[in-house]
């Protein structure tokens, strides 16, 4: 078995027909079958079951397709990596940020081009979750993030470059008189104003700091919104409908008419960023240069 008839296997397992497989490879149906048949020769296993319209990968099938989708991206990456031994640094870096780190990309990024315009970038956000699910599909490699990371994977299975930490601010509405005057804030000061939240299903590392520095305080905010979106929180607190605390970063990105940030006077607390990659994996060399700028 070579590496064409794993590509052949796993385009059949995609489509879950054979007729689709040919079309996607651009082949005939009778030479894929061909093919098919011949795999399951070598291996004397069945890796499909034929019995309905669509064909289901046996257990045979479903652990030659995750070992043969690991194979293939290898080898892949061995062809780049070489490739790359004689190359300069050119080519798409793909990123995956956090929204609420994204204020930290502009300089690195700026920095980046200016040495190596060669380099072009695709950037993508969401929650720890999804981005841990692209970083395993290698379909970006580098995540800027808070830390902990809260993806489901082993966390084991990455690297990290831990970045300065971001101190924790009060954001909130400019239009609240009670807090006109301050120019820092005490976390008991609010006790009782309406508080929101950033929480996810799956991430929920930040709210939960944030709740539990408010209970160190002595009480129990009074939330009445939780959303895994920073831009809406923000949009509710410029419209004068509650207060957060978000690091500090945050608001680089988010710089809202109607919204007011104060320090917080009594609470040291900071979240740590890092940089993240997977571990043991081929990393490209505008991957390796991006992570060497974030270490300057």
């Amino acid at each position: 078995m070579d590496i064409r008839q794993l590509r052949y296997f796993l385009a059949i397992a995609q489509e879950g027909q054979i007729t689709r497989a040919a079309k996607a490879l651009n082949m005939e149906q009778p030479p894929l079958s061909r093919q098919l048949k011949l795999i399951e020769e070598e291996l004397n296993v069945t890796l499909f079951d034929r019995s309905g319209h669509r064909l289901k990968l046996t257990h045979a099938g479903e652990l030659l397709r995750q070992k043969a989708e690991g194979l293939l991206l290898q080898f892949h990456e061995t062809i780049q990596e070489v490739k790359e031994v004689d190359e300069g640094v050119r080519g798409v870096l793909s990123i995956g940020s956090v929204v609420s780190c994204i204020s930290l990309l502009p300089p690195i990024i700026e920095t980046f081009h200016e040495r190596y315009p060669g380099v072009t970038f695709k950037i993508s956000e969401g929650d720890h979750f999804l981005l841990g699910e692209r970083l395993e599909r290698r379909s970006i490699e580098l995540i800027v993030a808070r830390l902990p990371f809260e993806a489901a994977h082993d966390a084991r299975s990455y690297s990290v470059l831990p970045l300065p930490s971001d101190p924790f601010v009060a954001v909130l509405p400019a239009e609240w008189s009670l807090f006109s005057s301050h120019e820092a804030i005490k976390m008991v000061e609010l006790k009782d104003v309406p508080f929101l939240t950033l929480k996810t299903d799956e991430t929920t590392g930040m709210h939960n700091r944030v709740m539990n520095e408010c209970r160190r305080h002595g009480f129990e905010p009074r939330v009445i919104c939780e959303s895994s979106s920073v831009a809406i929180i923000i949009a509710l607190v410029a419209a004068g409908i509650g207060a957060t605390i978000f690091p500090k970063s945050v608001m680089a990105s988010f710089p809202l008419p109607g919204v007011k940030m104060l320090p917080i006077g009594d609470a040291d607390f900071q979240y740590d960023v890092g940089i993240l990659w997977l571990k043991d994996r081929y990393l490209s060399k505008s991957a390796r240069h991006f992570i060497d700028i974030f270490s300057e």
